[in-house]
């Protein structure tokens, strides 16, 4: 396929799940794009996650354990978490994970393995399940996100810590929407938090920066220039504001380049150095 015609899809296709674009209109113009609607449907589905995509970390795998925990994360306000932890020895620290605009989904669960095996214990919020959780259906999932109110939901990431850190040294990752989610909590705060880490997420607005209280880390893709136009005002607020802040870019890279069941805007080496990146500064802040 031609560079240029799978790139103008992954823009068609960000924007169409992130602000709101009429599906009728977006699959109109992925069919004048590909050619025909056999053509663009592929299409799709290529930049789209697929929920058949097999887990880097299976479900089952023996140097883990895993559970699902609920809490009131305020007075008849259920929460829910998807909990990994190595299966022996102990926790280097917790780190909360917050899930892309699709919810807590089986790559979410997955990516809190990963961050199990690397000595942590991993805690993946549903930040749905005050609304009845995730749904199977990544479409009304993105929906249900869209309607969310975002201040109780930092409340409800917030109370993830006082649960699993009890005092201790806690970090916080994030992806997409999640990325997001992480910088709003890193400017809240939140019990034990003591480093953050932003994959891809609109960042607040440049005002916000002075109030950051934890060291902050952003990947940023190289192509995702709507992501950039919120990141790049706000870190240069952060460095005005002497926080402790760190920018990674990553040329030739699409939005949601980590989410490895995505083919067409998956990035394996672009995903492996943001993630080696990310556990060398949890390892030196969560000391």
């Amino acid at each position: 396929m031609d560079e240029g015609i799978r790139q103008r899809a992954i823009e068609l296709y960000d924007v169409y799940t992130h602000e709101g674009r009429d599906r009728r209109a977006f699959l109109r113009e992925m069919t004048l794009l590909a050619g025909s609607a056999a053509a663009a449907e592929a299409l799709i589905a290529g930049i789209a996650a697929s929920p058949a995509a097999a887990a880097m970390v299976p479900p089952d795998d023996k140097r883990l354990k895993t559970r699902t925990d609920r809490w009131n994360s305020a007075p008849g306000r259920t929460m829910s978490a998807y909990v990994a932890a190595p299966a022996s020895g102990r926790n280097r620290a917790t780190i909360v994970v917050i899930h892309e605009n699709r919810g807590l989904n089986d790559h979410i669960r997955d990516v809190a393995r990963r961050v199990a095996l690397a000595g942590y214990q991993a805690v993946a919020v549903d930040l749905l399940a005050p609304v009845g959780g995730t749904p199977p259906n990544e479409d009304k999932a993105r929906e249900m996100i869209g309607a969310l109110d975002l201040a109780a939901s930092v409340r409800d990431a917030q109370s993830a810590f006082g649960r699993f850190a009890r005092g201790h040294k806690a970090g916080l990752v994030g992806f997409c929407w999640g990325g997001a989610m992480v910088d709003r909590v890193a400017v809240a705060g939140a019990p034990g938090l003591a480093a953050a880490v932003s994959y891809y997420g609109p960042a607040p607005d440049p005002s916000e920066a002075a109030r950051v209280k934890v060291p902050l880390m952003i990947h940023l893709p190289g192509l995702d220039a709507r992501v950039a136009s919120t990141v790049r005002p706000f870190v240069a607020a952060l460095k005005a504001a002497h926080k402790d802040i760190t920018l990674y870019e990553y040329p030739g890279a699409n939005h949601a380049f980590n989410n490895d069941t995505s083919a067409e805007r998956y990035n394996a080496a672009a995903a492996k150095l943001a993630w080696e990146r990310t556990m060398a500064f949890f390892r030196t802040k969560l000391a």
